[in-house]
């Protein structure tokens, strides 16, 4: 804990006001994850695309009341608040994390490298947390901000650090390092991830091992590190007898690998749960270490058996009676408890919230801490509803709780025994749970019972679309996110918690019960309706909707509703028609129409828009430009007569792209955001956010002259294996993949559709591709498979494979 003077001091700030002395336990930058604003730091940080001075009011509602800032301010809007000035925020953050490194004495581990940095973190706390009591960086936290906040972890009670450090360009390191201070380096590899921003390999590698300019022994493989530091310095691992750990055999076996090394002299055997190439790295990087700690033989033999794969991901999926089911069932820790809890409020959307939990393993604090540490998260993220499993949870966490109701169970098997699916309805429920007790059943109990084919969502890659679209956007301009036919097939609720918790200006939906299922969710961003209907009036208003109005007729209905109910100035948007010839008000109209909004008060018009008939494709430019003048004169027209200004938005996702000068005061964007922005892949690094799945069923050898499903129009011609998929129709796999058009694929390679497309089930020629076996994944469309040529096979677009998705396809959302 730091005074404000204190820290005030470490950065050389100036106070632009100073209220009295504050005690800080907490660093903030983002006022969606605040919990203790009293004893919290809030870092007014500048972005490339965000400013946090725009937050300060809301920290400051939110009880904050210590600020360091870059940019003067009204401080009359901050009383009893100390704000510090300086020069750059980040900086600062920095500083103060390396002075909170200064005050402890303990091993701390530095790893970097281009792959693998937190998978070996992780395996490291695996197979060290029973000797030492561990702070490591949570999740994947390697930046500029994520690497101070993990330091800022560190207590006296620790005895052992780890924290990874990722850099993407040169002059990065030297920030982490000074934050880190490692006694120890570890390099995984050297990759091709972020070569673009280093001139060379070797320059890259030489940035990355300024981390351990200080360390006492950098660990790493002998190719990368021969030459590159004082040999007296390392401790290499590689297949040649020179390296210090001298890896002489890896044996492969089905779901296994035995690796055979020598060190000092000594054979060292250890099995791993793994067989590919990656994860046998990253174990003998593991057992280079344990064995300079001096970790026993046989305690490292033991160790590495057990270890388990690292799942970053959190898991959001439907569950049983209208829940929500957050699976965490990997891990039991209070750092990755506050990241799932924090996740868990940004999805709640106004359902209560339940935890299903497991004993606790930190070592190196008293139980009693330990399980009020806990019992404060608990509570400070609202929790209503607590089961907790196993001896120490059930005996030791009711002590420190109010306002939860909780019930007790000393195994997992008890816990089964008594469940009972009817006492759990509209509830979000976290279950996370040590790997040892096994929480996977009690994540069965709570799933629809569904087939195996499933429609997974990547929320980072949706954040991370967004992001690399506000790269584009001019400051200033808002963003309408288009979530509309169930945010294109991934589900409209859970779309747009995310885009709302990234501080999307608007959403936009296709019909009124659309927008009613998302406030009904919880979502408190304004809503735009495109095609409001006379029969969806009352909907729209209960629910504060906002409605399109396209015609004379539509707003003369609206007008009249909003007379019954004695509301004015309520917010519609103006479509124009510019060359769609689709809806909107035409050229023509709008002298008339601005005469009758402007005398009007029932209504207030928020923007005024048009639609672009061909923005992604270049031979139209000429029409898409002439859209763009029509709807500049309408806009000009409506302005003469409307005495206030609204927003004027005509670009989609290809526009902003494309037409980066026709972005006005708010773009729409929609199926970009989805990882699809077809043609301008070298503007924009999108990532894919759904991805299509099933298994196969079954296998079946097939005689040249068989015929294959339906109407035996799959005809094969050789001795060929056949793949039955749990996919069909129903599912929304087109029939028009049918008979060859489409692919699949499986274990990495295309396997062609034979026959006919039936209602639940697709055949596919799998005779090319060894090893395929049933229960084997397939692909519909994903990473390697883009949707585009899945829909390039069905003569259609993206849209219609996407939306096309059945509902009775589940949908697992997963968050890193």
């Amino acid at each position: 804990m730091y005074t404000v003077q204190e820290l005030c001091n470490v950065i050389n700030g100036t106070f632009l006001l100073q209220e009295g002395e504050a005690n800080i336990e907490h660093l903030a930058f983002d006022t969606r994850r605040l919990q203790q604003p009293a004893t919290s730091l809030f870092f007014a940080l500048k972005t490339e695309h965000n400013d946090g001075h725009k937050f300060l009011v809301t920290a400051y509602k939110k009880g904050v009341r210590n600020f360091i800032v870059s940019t003067a301010v009204d401080t009359i809007q901050f009383t009893h608040s100390n704000i510090l000035i300086v020069e750059d925020v980040l900086a600062a953050l920095q500083q103060i994390a390396a002075h909170h490194r200064k005050h402890f004495h303990y091993p701390v581990i530095g790893i970097t490298g281009s792959n693998g940095k937190t998978i070996v973190k992780e395996w490291l706390y695996q197979l060290l947390h029973e000797e030492y009591n561990l702070v490591r960086s949570p999740k994947s936290f390697n930046s500029q901000i994520g690497v101070a906040l993990s330091v800022w972890l560190m207590r006296h009670d620790n005895n052992l650090g780890l924290f990874e450090a990722g850099i993407s360009k040169p002059g990065e390191m030297e920030q982490l390092k000074a934050m880190i201070q490692p006694t120890i380096g570890l390099i995984t590899n050297l990759g091709e991830a972020h070569d673009e921003g280093f001139t060379s390999r070797d320059q890259k590698l030489s940035e990355k091992l300024k981390l351990f300019e200080d360390a006492k022994i950098v660990f790493g493989p002998l190719d990368l590190l021969k030459g590159k530091l004082d040999d007296s310095l390392l401790f290499t691992w590689g297949y040649q007898e020179e390296a210090d750990l001298f890896i002489s055999s890896i044996q492969r076996f089905a779901i296994r690998t035995a690796i055979t090394a020598k060190y000092k002299g000594k054979e060292v055997n250890i099995d791993i749960p793994f067989t590919d190439d990656a994860s046998i790295e990253n174990a003998i990087s593991c057992l280079g270490v344990l064995l300079h700690l001096g970790i026993d033989e046989a305690v490292i033999k033991k160790r590495f058996v057990h270890l388990h794969p690292v799942d970053m991901r959190l898991q959001l999926m439907h569950g049983i009676n209208e829940c929500l089911v957050v699976n965490d069932s990997y891990s039991a820790d209070t750092v990755s408890l506050k990241i799932a809890l924090d996740f868990m409020q940004q999805q709640s959307s106004g359902l209560r919230r339940t935890a299903i939990l497991s004993d606790f393993f930190e070592t190196g604090r008293s139980k009693e801490d330990l399980y009020e540490v806990i019992a404060r998260l608990l509570q400070e993220y609202k929790v209503e509803k607590l089961i907790t499993i196993g001896k120490e949870m059930g005996e030791l966490l009711p002590a420190f709780t109010r306002n939860i109701d909780i019930r007790s169970f000393a195994t997992v098997e008890d816990f089964l025994l008594e469940f009972r699916s009817s006492l759990f309805y509209k509830e979000i429920i976290l279950i996370k749970g040590a790997r040892k007790f096994g929480f996977e059943r009690i994540v069965q109990l709570f799933e629809k019972k569904m087939h195996q084919t499933v429609l997974e969502i990547n929320l980072n890659a949706l954040a991370h679309n967004l992001k690399e679209y506000k790269h584009i956007i001019n400051p200033g301009t808002k963003i309408m996110a288009m979530v509309k036919a169930f945010a294109y097939g991934s589900g409209g609720a859970e779309i747009a918690s995310v885009l709302q918790y990234h501080n999307i200006d608007y959403l936009g939906v296709a019909y009124a019960d659309e927008g009613v299922e998302l406030i009904k969710a919880g979502i408190n961003t304004p809503v735009m309706v495109m095609n409001a209907e006379e029969s969806s009036f009352q909907s729209i208003v209960d629910y504060n909707l906002q409605p399109v109005i396209f015609s004379f007729e539509l707003l003369s209905k609206f007008k009249a509703y909003l007379e019954q109910q004695a509301m004015i100035e309520y917010p519609v948007h103006i479509e124009i028609e510019t060359g769609m010839n689709r809806l909107g008000f035409a050229l023509t109209e709008l002298e008339e129409l601005g005469s009758k909004l402007a005398g009007d008060n029932r209504f207030y018009v928020a923007s005024v828009f048009s639609h672009l008939a061909a923005s992604e494709e270049q031979e139209q430019d000429a029409f898409t430009f002439l859209q763009a003048q029509r709807f500049d004169e309408a806009c000009t027209i409506l302005q003469h007569h409307i005495s206030y200004s609204f927003l004027r938005h005509i670009s989609n996702s290809a526009a902003i792209v494309r037409h980066p000068g026709l972005q006005m005061d708010m773009v729409r964007l929609g199926i970009g955001l989805y990882g699809i922005e077809t043609g301008h892949k070298e503007v924009l690094n999108l990532q894919v956010v759904a991805t299509l799945r099933s298994t196969i069923a079954q296998l079946k050898k097939v005689k040249a002259g068989d015929s294959i499903s339906y109407n035996r129009r799959g005809v094969v011609h050789r001795d060929s294996l056949i793949a039955t998929i749990r996919v069909g129709y129903a599912d929304g796999y087109s029939r028009q993949f049918g008979n060859g058009k489409g692919n699949m694929l499986i274990r990495g390679k295309l396997a062609p559709v034979i026959g006919t497309i039936c209602m639940d089930m697709t055949m596919v020629d799998v005779t090319d591709i060894p090893g395929v076996k049933e229960g084997d994944e397939v692909i519909i469309f994903g990473p390697g498979l883009d949707v585009e040529k899945v829909a390039s096979w069905a003569n259609t677009i993206p849209y219609e494979i996407m939306t096309g998705v059945s509902q009775r396809v589940k949908r697992i959302y997963f968050h890193e």
